[in-house]
């Protein structure tokens, strides 16, 4: 008897929670979403994620153990966050007096900037194909995202954004500095173009997140474009189990932007660990100079084999375009290797791949992988 109530219980319970409402209560530009998609890597080969292969130092790990045991779990943390921002700026190269506002990853930043930024009619632009977020939190806050393809080999159209510029106005102008899935370390002169093109009537984002390996930089810039931010993060630099972004442009832009900021949006664990890991950012420094040598070497062996274009990249990845580039992904993932197939997320990427750079070990044991998925294609 309990038996069959409890049957007639969830069937009802199941009856109300199919019946759920959901195009009544939820935004249908959210409802067309489909969720950011992560898969499961374990066991594999990961070079999918553009993730630093290195781990700190025996020594280092056994010192950051010992000052997270002292972090007081029990305490919010103190919400300005004053001596990692110091610490930022001292040591990766933020200009003196310069605001730093901190983000949960580079993710949090955009969202914040586009919440900020989300008047009725506002409009944010950026050279596609690029960086998945830049689209989504424009959606997410109710902004049109308008997406101006690059040339064919992947550098900007800058004529192309130009008139973009004029035609829509965009509040905020994304500019990815190396950009991702290419690689591509766009032309300065016609960045600064852009800056002068969008001028006071909105804001241009140039996003270095990565910036450890590439031979240029926005940062020394901000006093030329006060409408230009410089947006980086440290999980590219081998912290990105932190999450952890930083952002900083003109004072009163910056103040702005706090506004929206969960005020406790840094955990203590969070910042304890880059706090400690900035002290000893050399090391960081020294394993991207490795995986910066890695690149090159990676990229002459993967142009050595036949049918294999690879794009120049200032980013620790590479793009690569081969025949089949379906087929080669899912050959490699029955080897337990794990790379991006950016195939479908912008016709100019076509049978590409991006794969991440990493130590020379796993490198090789890629390049194996590689050249035996071409070989069965």
């Amino acid at each position: 008897m309990h038996c069959k109530c409890l049957n007639v219980c969830l069937y009802e319970l199941e009856s109300r929670l199919s019946a759920f409402p959901a195009a009544d209560v939820i935004r249908p530009e959210i409802a067309a979403l489909a969720a950011y998609h992560v898969p499961d890597a374990e066991g594999f080969l990961k070079l999918d994620a553009m993730e630093n292969p290195f781990t700190l130092p025996p020594a280092l790990q056994q010192e950051l153990a010992q000052h997270l045991s002292q972090v007081a779990l029990n305490r919010y943390p103190v919400p300005s966050y004053q001596q990692l921002k110091q610490l930022i700026a001292d040591k990766l190269g933020v200009p003196a007096g310069r605001p730093v506002v901190l983000g949960n990853g580079s993710d949090e930043l955009i969202a914040m900037m586009s919440v900020a930024c989300a008047h009725p009619g506002a409009k944010v632009l950026a050279p596609v194909p690029g960086f998945v977020m830049y689209a989504m939190s424009a959606k997410l806050a109710g902004m049109e995202f308008i997406g101006v393809p690059c040339h064919a080999d992947l550098t900007l159209d800058v004529s192309a954004m130009l008139e973009a510029i004029q035609l829509h106005r965009p509040a905020i102008t994304y500019l990815a500095y190396p950009n991702n899935p290419t690689g591509t370390l766009f032309d300065t002169a016609q960045m600064e173009q852009i800056l002068r093109a969008v001028g006071d009537t909105g804001i241009v984002v140039v996003d270095e997140a990565y910036q450890p390996f590439a031979p240029a930089t926005f940062m020394s810039r901000l006093d030329e474009f006060p409408n230009l931010v410089v947006m980086r993060t440290v999980s590219k630099l081998g912290l990105a189990g932190i999450r952890l972004g930083y952002m900083t442009g003109h004072p009163q832009l910056m103040q702005e932007f706090e506004k929206v900021r969960p005020p406790y949006n840094i955990n203590v664990l969070s910042q304890a660990a880059a706090e400690f890991v900035l002290r000893h950012v050399e090391v960081l420094e020294d394993q991207a100079a490795i995986l910066r040598e890695q690149r090159s070497a990676l990229a002459a062996a993967l142009a050595a084999l036949p049918g294999v274009q690879v794009f120049p990249s200032a980013a620790n990845f590479l793009l690569i375009r081969v025949a089949n580039a379906e087929q080669v992904f899912a050959k490699l993932v029955q080897q337990k290797v794990l790379v991006k197939n950016v195939g479908k997320m912008h016709n100019l990427l076509h049978d590409c791949l991006r794969v991440t750079v990493s130590s020379a070990e796993e490198n090789a044991s890629f390049l194996a992988a590689f050249a035996a998925s071409l070989e069965t294609t």
